[in-house]
Order: structure tokens, then C-alpha cells, then sequence
């Protein structure tokens, strides 16, 4: 592995023997190519990448993004290198994270921890969900602007028109048109699925635009929309005797319901036909906005053949707490994600035996946010690009390469790969060339994601075990509202929990930035003073079950904490993923009906007594139990519990516990105490349970069905 430097023309103050030093303390990077610091590498030492490109074997990384089509290019052209395909050039962004900031002379640990997270290897692939576009493109809007969009799209696509709302239209015939109201509109990419109603007397399709009937009309309720204007017509029907030969005129016909397959969609309407905030791959609303509108003509021609994207999460019903015995209790992921993927998968109905029910997240919808994965409690979603191991990979790298290098007090700065870079770019310029502007700060490492909400309580946890000192998440416009509430909420816990350990200081905080002028507070927020963090750094890697990840980090977290631990520590209700439950004993009759709607196991029975048993560690508070409960005896308690250094919370507890009710005619206990009185209470003024039958209340199931049977005055079926 080699790696090439460059202080772009002497703009930025890199010291290449510290940074060659800092990543040979790194067990996972490599220093070679380090020795030598260039300053042009873009322009007059462009034979130095040139030699590096044709070295066989060895992985290469560039420590320029500005030039990167460059690099590319040059290494094509360079007879001798290895093409892309067999060995991909890797490129790292050092100017504006850190090397064009006011401290940049003090970033070298940050910037060797840059350069040890790009020489990681790339992530495991995930498998691939695909789409399939032959071009079938549906246009709606009014008449005069889709007519004008389609005839752009017509030379490369099949374009089909739904009309609006008429106006002119042309004289030739183009494209199949309709004009009607759009009633539903579903699918995504290759797959859509519109329904119009087509209730005006003439039908564009048989329409032959022969002008006849506009000439008829004594009302001039026909123009060259070819509708009927039905509010200016009186029924003369002089349009349909000049219509005859066509016949695409009929006053009589009912409503017409159409239904067609589209692969792309265009929408010019005021308001879109999907109303979450990410509406799925292949529809286009450009509305009345002239640059939308150019966007979508340039993008749509492109949107025909095959694409494949990754599938972002990985599910596991049984870790669901979404539904039990047709109950609903966890839908956080339902309620946060902005493309309607998810849905809920409740009924039984037509499930095998064992099959509890859950959710059902379509992949073609899922953008990648990976919300879902944030909010989700018990970890039966997770986010795959990357996994929660290579993640957890990239942020050991990350913060160990810093602290190894002498750095302190990291706060990790996570962004998405789209407009948080741009973002960040952004204010790496501006600090170059503006004196009240400093930059990334030396401390603030920046770790980009597939998308900012990507994250949530368990990796920010484990960061702060890892040594971080804070933890913050870059919002833009690109994100919806649900997820700045839900990263907010998942902050409140965690913050919560830091503090309750006595960790002093704001560990967790959200950024926002949307447009050039929020680039000031954004630079004045990142050089926040650090906050209270871990003596000595964890060891533990990032696991795929992210309970046994954050049990992990709060381990840590507790063994390290500064001050002395309180037995509970209470949390937010929303979000989260600790608490526990207080039953109602007056209530409670211990009929155990939340221990089978429990699906983290949380919850059990005594085989031996009538107890309920309850391990807190287990508990994610979906609520199915006090869902469940008949007696409504059971209510959530969000708090971590800390007793016995956080070990009393995972040893199993007898939340009620009763005195059995023996049978009056067996002597077996077959119940509690509690619940036989309850029974007998509610059914003891039912005819059906009178003088020897009230008796039977009191005997377990075999007695009932031998005195039932025995009895010599019970009434038979048989009798007359």
C-alpha cells in the first residue's frame, strides 16, 4: 500500500515525517510513500503518481479529491498501471478537513487518522436489489406543459400523456394522450402503477382531431383541448352526429376507470402524487419550476436498463417488537421512515403455525436512510452499508489512529456522503481565503455515512467508549423532519445516560446547515470546548446485534465513570430502549398473557410458582406487554438501572407472585388465588354458573370434565 501526499502548492502545512511516524504506531495503516511531500502533484510531479500508478500489487491512495477525474484519467494513460477494475485507486480528502483550518499546524494526528480509515479495506458487499426500466414514461400535468415535456421525451422514450388540465393540443399526434384525473399512483422505478378516471364525453384516444366537432358546437364548448367544456354546453349534441364516423364522442358513457404499467413518471401538477418526503426512485415533480423541470428532461432519458442499488437493511423478525398475537406495540421504524417501505405485517391471516407477525419493508422503496435502524430498539433491523462490523472498523481505525498519534479529546463529526461533504468543502474554502472563518478544528474528525441518520445510541455509545469526546451528527436539507426528531430523542438517552454516570458536558449534538449563510454558525458550533469523557480507551469491536453492542459500551461506560454511580438513572420516554415495567399486584392475576406477547423473552412464568419474572436487560419497552394485558396492570418505566455495577439488571426478578389455588375436588393447583376470585366474580350472576356449576369454577380442568359428566342431575343433549 502507498500513499501520496500534497500540500497543494505549499497551501496547506503538512509535516510528512510526523504523519509517517503517527501511522506506524497504527496496527492497521501503512506509512510507505509518506517520505516524500508533495506540492504539485496534480501538475509538475505528475510522473511521482504516474510510477506509483504502474507498481503492481499495491493499493494506492491519493490524498487529493480535487483532482480525482485527474488522477483517474492519468492513470488510464499510463502505460504499465493496473486499469481501475484490477486495482481501484483510493482518494482522501486532507485540504479542507483540517489542512486548510486555522490549526491546521496542529492536525497531524487528524490527519493521519484520515489516512488510516482510507487504507482500510472495503467493506463486505451486500446484496443488490434490482430495477428494470424499459423506458415506458407516463407525463402528467396540464396540457400545454406536459405536451411540451413529452415531445422532449418522445425521441428517447415511450411517452405517454395524462392530461390535468385541458388547454391546446397539438395537431399531429405524437404520443398517446389521455386527459382524466389521476386517483392513484404506486410503484417505484419499473413498476408504477397509475389509475385515472376519464369522466369528459370525449375520448382523446379516438379522438382523430379532425376539428369537426369544434366547427358544430353552437356554444363554443369544444376547443382545441378537444374536451368538452361541460359548463358551457346545453345538450344540442350537434358534436356527436359530426363525430359519428370517429365515435369519440359520447354523452352517456359512465366514467371511464383506466389502469396502465409505467416504468418513469414525470409530474408537472402543483402538488405531487407522493407526499412523503423521499418519493420513490423514478418519479420526477418538477411542478412549475423551470430548473426542475430541465433537471428531470436531462435525467429521465438516462433511466432506461437495468440499475442496481444495495439493500441498505437487514431484518430479523423474531427480534421484531412490532406485533404479537395481532397487538401492535413497537412501530418506531413505521412512524420514522420518510419513503413508505415499511408497513405493517399485524394479521395472522394465512400464517403458519409459530409465525408471529411483524413488519414488511420493501426494498425497492428504501432510500438508505437507515432511520429505521436508529430507532429500532431491539436491533431486528440493522444497517448493512456498511454493517455494524465494518463500522465499528472504521471508527476504532478512526479514533485510535488519533489517539496514538497524541491527539485529545476527539469529537466525531458524522456527515452523509452527499451534502454533508459538500457542506464541508464548503467551509474548508472558506476558512482558506476568509480570516474569520478557522475550519474543522484539529480535534473534530469527520466520519462520512451513506446518510446522516444512519446512526444512532449503540455507535455513538461505543465512540465515546472508544475515547470520542463528543459525538455530532451534520444535518442538511436532505433530511426529513422524522429524522431530526428521532436523532434528537436517541441524543436525549444517551445523553442522559452519560450524564447519569457522571461523564460532565454535552457529549451528543445535532449541526444543521442549509443554505451559505448558516456556514458561520456552523464553523463557531465545531469549536465547542470537549466534554468528559473515558480515562482509558475500550477494545470491544462494534457486533451485529446492536444490544450486545451497546451492553458492551455501557460496561465500559460503567467501569470508567468518574464520579459515583446512582442505582437508576432516568431516561426519556421517547426513544428510549431501556426501562422497566411496574405491575399493578391488586390488579395482576398472573395470567401471563404478557409473557407470551414478550418477543424479547424479557417476560417468563415460573414452571414451579405463579410468578412473573422479569430480566430488565432484555426489556426494549415496545409495550406489547401492557398492550396485552387484560387487566391493564402493567405500565413502561424508562430508566437504565444500575444496581449491583449494572449486573443486578440482568438477573431475572419476580416482578408479582401469588398464593396457588388448589382444586376443591382434586386438591392439584391448577391457578392463583387471585385470578379463580376474579373469575368467580365476573361469571358468579351468569345463569350458567349456578349452584353445583358455580362449584366447578373452583376445579381444575380434568375435575370439571369428570363432575360435569358424573353429575346426576346435569341436563343432557340427550334428554327430553
Amino acid at each position: 500500500m502507498k500513499t501520496l501526499i500534497c500540500d497543494c502548492n505549499r497551501t496547506m502545512p503538512l509535516d510528512a515525517p510526523a504523519l509517517s511516524r503517527a501511522l506506524q504506531t497504527s496496527p492497521s495503516a501503512r506509512a510507505d510513500g509518506l517520505e516524500t511531500l508533495h506540492h504539485t502533484l496534480c501538475r509538475r510531479e505528475a510522473a511521482a503518481f504516474q510510477r506509483a500508478a504502474r507498481d503492481e500489487g499495491e493499493t494506492l491512495i491519493v490524498a487529493c479529491t480535487q483532482e480525482q477525474r485527474l488522477f483517474a484519467e492519468l492513470a488510464d494513460a499510463t502505460e504499465g498501471a493496473p486499469s481501475p477494475a484490477e486495482r481501484p485507486i483510493r482518494f482522501v480528502n486532507l485540504r479542507e478537513r483540517g489542512g486548510w483550518s486555522k490549526d491546521a499546524g496542529q492536525a497531524t494526528p487528524k490527519l493521519a487518522a484520515l489516512l488510516a480509515l482510507a487504507q482500510l479495506p472495503d467493506p463486505a458487499p451486500v446484496p443488490q436489489v434490482s430495477y428494470r426500466s424499459a423506458g415506458r414514461t407516463l407525463v402528467i400535468g396540464p396540457a400545454e406543459a406536459a405536451v411540451a415535456a413529452a415531445e422532449v421525451l418522445a425521441a428517447t422514450l415511450d411517452v405517454t400523456v395524462l392530461v390535468s388540465a385541458p388547454g391546446a393540443l397539438p395537431q399531429h399526434r405524437a404520443f398517446a394522450t389521455h386527459a382524466g384525473r389521476l386517483t392513484r399512483l404506486s410503484g417505484w422505478l419499473g413498476a408504477f402503477h397509475a389509475e385515472w378516471v376519464q369522466d369528459n364525453p370525449i375520448d382523446l384516444e379516438l379522438c382523430t382531431r379532425c376539428n369537426a366537432c369544434i366547427a358544430a358546437c353552437p356554444e363554443g364548448a369544444i376547443d382545441f383541448s378537444y374536451q368538452v367544456d361541460l359548463s358551457r354546453c346545453t345538450s344540442h349534441r350537434d358534436c356527436v352526429r359530426a363525430c359519428e364516423a370517429a365515435g369519440a364522442i359520447d354523452f352517456q358513457r359512465d366514467p371511464l376507470a383506466m389502469a396502465e404499467r409505467f416504468d418513469l413518471v414525470l409530474d408537472l401538477r402543483a402538488t405531487p402524487a407522493f407526499s412523503q418526503h423521499q418519493p420513490p426512485q423514478g418519479y420526477w415533480h418538477a411542478g412549475t419550476d423551470e430548473r426542475r423541470l430541465a433537471s428531470a428532461l436531462r435525467e429521465l432519458p438516462a433511466m432506461v436498463g437495468t440499475f442496481d442499488k444495495p439493500t441498505f437493511f437487514r431484518y430479523q423478525q423474531r427480534l421484531c417488537a412490532h406485533t404479537r398475537n395481532e397487538r401492535t406495540g413497537c412501530s418506531a421504524c413505521i412512524d420514522v421512515c420518510s419513503t413508505s417501505a415499511i408497513r405493517s405485517d399485524a394479521s395472522l391471516k394465512g400464517k403458519a403455525p409459530g409465525q408471529t407477525g411483524g413488519i414488511i419493508v420493501e426494498p425497492h422503496l428504501c432510500a438508505g436512510c437507515g432511520a429505521c435502524t436508529t430507532v429500532c430498539p431491539s436491533g431486528a433491523l440493522s444497517f448493512q452499508t456498511p454493517g455494524p462490523a465494518d463500522q465499528g472498523q472504521r471508527l476504532r481505525t478512526l479514533l485510535g489512529t488519533y489517539a496514538s498519534a497524541g491527539g485529545r479529546d476527539a469529537a466525531l463529526l458524522l456527515h452523509s456522503e452527499g451534502a454533508g461533504a459538500r457542506w464541508l468543502d464548503e467551509l474548508g474554502r472558506a476558512a482558506r481565503v476568509d480570516p474569520q472563518i478557522h475550519g474543522l478544528p484539529a480535534r473534530v474528525l469527520p466520519l462520512p455515512l451513506w446518510h446522516s441518520a444512519s446512526t444512532g445510541v449503540d455507535l455513538w455509545l461505543s465512540a465515546i467508549a472508544h475515547g470520542a469526546s463528543q459525538v455530532w451528527v451534520l444535518l442538511t436539507d436532505e433530511e426529513a423532519p422524522e429524522y431530526r426528531t428521532a436523532l434528537q430523542e436517541q441524543m436525549d438517552v444517551a445523553q442522559a445516560v452519560l450524564n447519569g454516570l457522571g461523564y460532565t458536558g454535552t457529549h451528543l449534538r445535532l449541526l444543521q446547515v442549509r443554505d451559505a449563510r448558516d456556514l458561520a454558525a456552523l464553523d463557531s458550533a465545531l469549536q465547542a470546548p470537549p466534554a468528559q469523557t473515558v480515562r482509558e480507551r475500550a477494545r470491544f469491536g462494534l457486533m451485529a446485534d446492536k444490544r450486545t453492542t451497546l451492553d458492551a459500551a455501557l460496561d465500559h461506560l460503567l467501569a470508567q465513570a468518574p464520579a459515583a454511580v446512582p442505582e437508576a438513572i432516568a431516561l426519556p420516554a421517547a426513544g428510549s430502549p431501556w426501562g422497566t415495567l411496574a405491575v399493578d399486584n391488586q390488579r395482576c392475576t398472573l395470567c401471563l398473557a404478557c409473557v407470551g406477547a414478550c418477543p424479547s423473552g424479557a417476560l417468563k412464568d415460573n414452571p414451579d410458582a405463579p410468578q412473573l419474572r422479569f430480566t430488565e436487560s432484555a426489556c426494549v419497552q415496545c409495550g406489547l406487554c401492557a398492550g396485552t394485558c387484560p387487566e391493564q396492570a402493567i405500565t413502561l418505566q424508562p430508566r437504565l438501572w444500575l444496581a449491583d455495577a449494572g449486573r443486578a439488571r440482568r438477573q431475572p426478578r419476580v416482578l408479582n407472585q401469588a398464593q396457588p389455588f388448589a382444586c376443591v375436588r382434586c386438591g392439584k393447583p391448577f391457578g392463583t388465588l387471585q385470578a379463580i376470585e376474579a373469575m368467580i366474580t365476573r361469571l358468579g350472576a351468569h345463569p350458567a354458573f349456578q349452584g353445583a356449576a358455580a362449584e366447578r369454577l373452583k376445579m381444575c380442568s380434568d375435575c370439571r370434565v369428570i363432575d360435569l359428566h358424573s353429575h346426576p342431575n346435569e341436563q343432557r343433549i340427550t334428554d327430553r
